[in-house]
This record gives C-alpha cells, structure tokens and sequence, in this order.
C-alpha cells in the first residue's frame, strides 16, 4: 500500500490527466443512459401481474386504458366527435365511451341510469384511454391540447408522464440544494475555506463515474435516477472527512505534507474500507428483493460507494498534497465547539440516557411497523398541486373509477355471461364492459365484424373491462382485487388473469412486504460481519447494529405518530441507507476507542 501511495503521489500530474479524461467520458455518457419509469416491469416473473400484462400484450391488440379524459359541458354528439378525433393522436391506441357499453342511440332515459351515470354525467363525458406506456409525456399533451383548457385528466398514464418530468427535474434540483447545504456543514466543520471544495470535487467525480458508467446497464429504474447521486454525496463524504482530518493531525505532528499524506492514507484506509464495506453490502442487500427494482437501486448505490472509496484514497490525496498551500492561506478559527463538556455529561448519565432510549425505541419499532403505506405511484402528486385538484374533481363526479382487465377462456358464452353478472352483483364495481353487455349474449359472433369481436375476444381469451369505485390503492382496493381473482378462480381455475393498476398494486405490496426480512436480515448479518471482520470482535457488532438499528426504528416510527404515509420504496432504501451510512460513524467511535 506505501508503495502504491507513492507511486500516486509521485506520478500526480498523470494521475489528475487520467481522472480528468474519464470523468469527461463518463459525464458525456449521462445523458445516454436509459431511464424506465413504469416500475411494474421489474415484478417478479412469477407475479399474477405480471403473468396477465405478458398474455394481454400477446392476445389483445388493445391494452388496458390507462388515462382517464373528463371535459365538462358537452353534448353526446360533440362527445362522439371528440372521441374520433382522440382515436386519431399519436400514441393514443383506444378510446372507450358510453357508446362502447350501450346503444346511445336510444334516449338516455331508456338506458341503465348507473351505467350512464358512469360515462356522461352533469353534462360532462369521460373518456379512458389507452396511451403508448412508452410515450406518455407526449400523448398525453396531445390529449390535453384536443380536450381544451377545461379537460381534466388523471389516470397512470398521466402518474407516468408526471414522474417523467419530475423526476429529471427534480435531481438537479435536489442538488441545486444538497450541495449548497453540504459545503456550509462542511465549512462549518473544518478549519479551512478551501478544504470543503476539495471534498466536492473528490465526491463529485465519483457521482459522475457512477452516472455515466450506468450506460453499462439495460436500464435505470427513475427512482435509481432521483436519488443515487444524493445519496452518493451523502453517505460516502465522510470518508473524504477521516481522510483529511487525519493528514491535518500528521501535518500538526511536524511532517512534511507528503509524508503526512502518506501517513494518513495508510491510516485511514482500514477505517474507510470497513464504512465502505458496511455501506456497499447494505446497499447490495436491496438486491435480495424479489422486486427487481432493488436490484437495479442496490447495485448502482453500491457501485457509486466503490467509486467514492477509489476517488478519496486516489484522487483526494492527489488534490491535497497540490494545494496545501490554498489550504493553509484560507485557514480560520473553528467554529464548533470541543464538546469535551458535552461528552463528561453523556458518560456520567449513560445509564439513565440508556434506558430512556430503550423507552423510545420500543414503541418507535411498533410504530413504524404499523405506518401506512404506498406501494404504487399514486402518492406522486402533491395535495396542493393542480393534478390532485383534478383527480379530487372527477372522483367527485364519477367516484375513484379504477380501470382493471379480466382475461378468461374464451368459448363458454353462458358461463362467460354468468360471471358477467356475478361481476355486476359486485358493489364496488360500477361498470363491466364483455361481449354479453356490449353486444348481446344471445347474438352469433359469425355476425360481429372481426374488429368489433377483438375487442372481445381473440387467442382463446375473452375480456372484461371493470370499473370499480375504488382508490388505487387501499385496504379496501386490495380485498375487492382478492374478491375478483377468487370469483375468476371458481369459474375457471386456474385460468383467469387479473390487470390493472389496483392488481399491479396488489402485487407490489405482496411482493415488496415478502422481500422486507430478507433485505433486512441480509444487510445486517452482511454489515455485521464485516465489523467482526475488522475489530475481531462479538460485542461490537452487536451494539453498533443494535444502536443504528435503534435509530432506525425511531426514524421510520415517526410517520406513524404523525399520522402520515410512507412510500414503501422510500421507507426500503431509508432502511438501507442509514443502516450501510451510520454504521460509519460508529466504527469511527470504535476505532477511536
């Protein structure tokens, strides 16, 4: 290792050449990466969800509508003519209207007055819309523009053309904040005005390399894309911080400044390597989920640590030992305190401190155990923006009107039809749409056009489009999902397959729940063997694990107390990450010790 610190030092105009090179090619790289923002593709194969998505993308010509259109004051002509104009915008494949459930042909009054009320309403018509999954920024600007000024339009297609948006905005946005408050706490805590910046450029070399060599990977998960960066600057500058707090102590010892650098890394190394490892097997361990986007998340965060491990121990050192002087020139006072007095008061009430953190964590880990919990994406928007103010307006007017597809063996009319009616019988489904609603049970399908008849039947499937008076996600939704599959079973075991939003969140939270001890018991038997590893040591381990895992546990029981929901993602890397994070300042502690 003294060897290879010399050689760095040695050779650091070549060393600063070929990180610059790199780190240009890695940033030109960036934009190239492919981000994916549906994050139903990265269920489990195995997934009822992910079973029915595959068979209707191969039967059905026509996916499940996953837009709903709301235009207030129109007449049932202007409505027809809307929907022909709508079925012609890029990227719209389908367009479902009253007309598709009922002749409309026939005075109003006639008709089923529920079934009416489901589609055209108080003068206005809602249209569900089937969208291209992969252009749905673009369709659904065209579908807002056909719809006028007073369209209203909600559904997962438009959650998706949200995320999108966001979600490129929001990450240098995030960082137009994160970095400004980084450098003040690292101002603040260091002796110098210059030191700060020396830890930004190591650190942010490393997010660099870790952002452009994603290229490498078929796809970044959007999630992955918002927080890997932030996350990344975070949790590895502390490794940059033991780095240099240790040259400065050398440097105090009378060292020269290489020697002193070469000191400090060979000192630092041991405790940097362990926080990297703790922090990359935590990270890893999300790759134990069943939900592939763990995977996806894990091994890009974990990749990010091992490029801010290499930047600080090869990089950083470089950047010092050539502008020590820049350092030295921009010293001044510290400005925290020694907390000397504060650490007398800690040691002498230990005790009593110790049992009323006991106190606190044992009703924090119940708590956050029993927080409310997102799994989809229907948290995305917030309560004072305009797109909740829409999806509030039209479940107002039409009820939450969830959209699900049932596939089932084609070829028993009478048992297609009596499932049909069990389906009706159903009270939170407002509308089934099938062959013997549409057109008629009793009617040949030799006398049904062929295009008519697919949006039926095709493959050997037969389809039903069900509306029901659900949210997208909630305990309720997910019984009437369980309702639904259960009915399809008894018909045709085995057989039946259920989409749609609410199933697709049904499956996430199934999945997501199932993977939660495994994510957890693999980090902590990973991060806790490599403590053991680097103190030799059984105690240790156990309270550091036992102490962050404490922390934890207060942290994620606080929206529980609060009376507020969690995204479940959220709340899987929060677990990850201040585990594989904190674990650091804790061997730090014991090293010390």
């Amino acid at each position: 290792m003294k060897r290879l610190i010399n050689g760095l030092l040695h050779h650091r105009a070549l060393v600063l050449i070929i990180a610059l090179i790199i780190t240009v090619i890695a940033g030109l790289c960036i934009p190239l990466v492919e981000v994916h923002y549906d994050l139903t593709d990265y269920l489990p194969e195995q997934a009822p969800s992910t079973k029915a998505i595959k068979i209707a993308d191969q039967s059905f010509a026509e996916g499940l509508p996953n837009a709903n259109l709301y235009i207030p004051d129109i007449t049932i002509p202007q409505a027809i003519e809307l929907k022909e104009q709508l079925k012609t915008l890029p990227h719209v494949e389908s367009v479902l209207w009253l007309d598709d459930a009922t002749d409309i042909y026939q005075p109003l009054a006639s008709l089923d007055s529920q079934l009416v009320d489901s589609w055209y309403k108080n003068g206005g018509a809602l249209f569900m819309l089937r969208v291209d999954p992969a252009f749905t920024v673009e369709a659904t600007d065209a579908i807002r523009q056909a719809g006028g000024e007073n369209a209203v339009l909600t559904g997962e297609a438009f959650n998706q053309a949200t995320i999108q948006a966001l979600s490129m905005g929001e990450v240098s946005r995030i960082m137009f904040f994160v970095v400004p408050l980084v450098l003040l706490v690292l101002l603040i805590s260091t002796s110098s005005w210059f030191e700060p910046l020396l830890f930004l450029v190591a650190i942010g070399v490393a997010i660099v390399l870790n952002e452009g060599t994603n290229i490498i990977m078929p796809d970044v998960s959007y999630v992955t894309r918002a927080a890997s960066a932030t996350l990344q600057l975070a949790v590895s500058m502390d490794y940059a911080v033991f780095l240099l707090h240790s040259f400065s102590r050398f440097r105090q010892q009378g060292n020269n400044i290489e020697e002193a650098m070469k000191l400090a890394v060979h000192e630092s190394i041991p405790a940097i390597a362990a926080s990297a490892a703790t922090t990359v097997f935590g990270f890893l361990a999300l790759g134990l989920m069943q939900f592939r986007l763990g995977a996806n998340l894990g091994l890009i965060l974990a990749k990010g640590i091992l490029f801010s491990f290499l930047s600080v121990i090869i990089l950083l050192p470089v950047l010092t030992v050539l502008t020590t002087k820049w350092v030295d020139r921009t010293q001044h006072r510290p400005f925290l305190p020694s907390f000397r007095g504060f650490a007398r008061v800690v040691v002498k009430i230990c005790l009593p401190l110790a049992i009323v953190v006991v106190l606190i964590v044992i009703p924090s880990y119940m708590g956050q155990r029993q927080t409310d919990f997102i799994y989809g994406s229907s948290g995305i928007h917030s309560p004072e923006s305009q797109a909740q103010a829409d999806i509030d307006k039209l479940a107002g007017i039409f009820g939450e009107n969830q959209q699900m597809m049932l596939l089932v063996p084609s070829g028993n009319i009478a048992l297609e039809s009596k499932l049909s009616e069990e389906l009706d019988r159903i009270p939170e489904i407002t509308t089934v749409i099938d062959y013997s609603k549409a057109v008629g049970a009793q009617v040949p399908r030799e006398f049904i056009p062929d295009d008519a008849l697919d949006q039926f039947e095709t493959a050997g499937l037969s389809r039903y489009i069900l509306y029901a008076d659900v949210p997208v996600e909630s305990d309720r939704t997910f019984q009437l999902v369980e309702r639904i599959r259960k009915l399809a079973d008894s018909y045709y075991p085995g057989k039946s397959h259920l989409l749609g939003q609410p199933a697709v969140n049904y499956d996430l939270k199934t999945t997501i729940i199932a993977d939660t001890p495994v994510v957890q018991g693999g980090s902590v038997l990973a991060i806790g063997l490599v403590i053991l590893i680097t103190f030799r040591s059984l105690s240790i381990p156990l309270i550091l694990l036992l102490t962050i895992e404490g922390a934890i546990w207060i942290n994620l029981g606080i929206p529980y107390f609060a009376g507020t929901s969690l995204n479940y993602i959220g709340y899987q890397i929060i677990s990850a990450v201040q585990l594989g994070a904190t674990v650091d300042y804790g061997i730090l502690f014991a090293s010390h010790f």
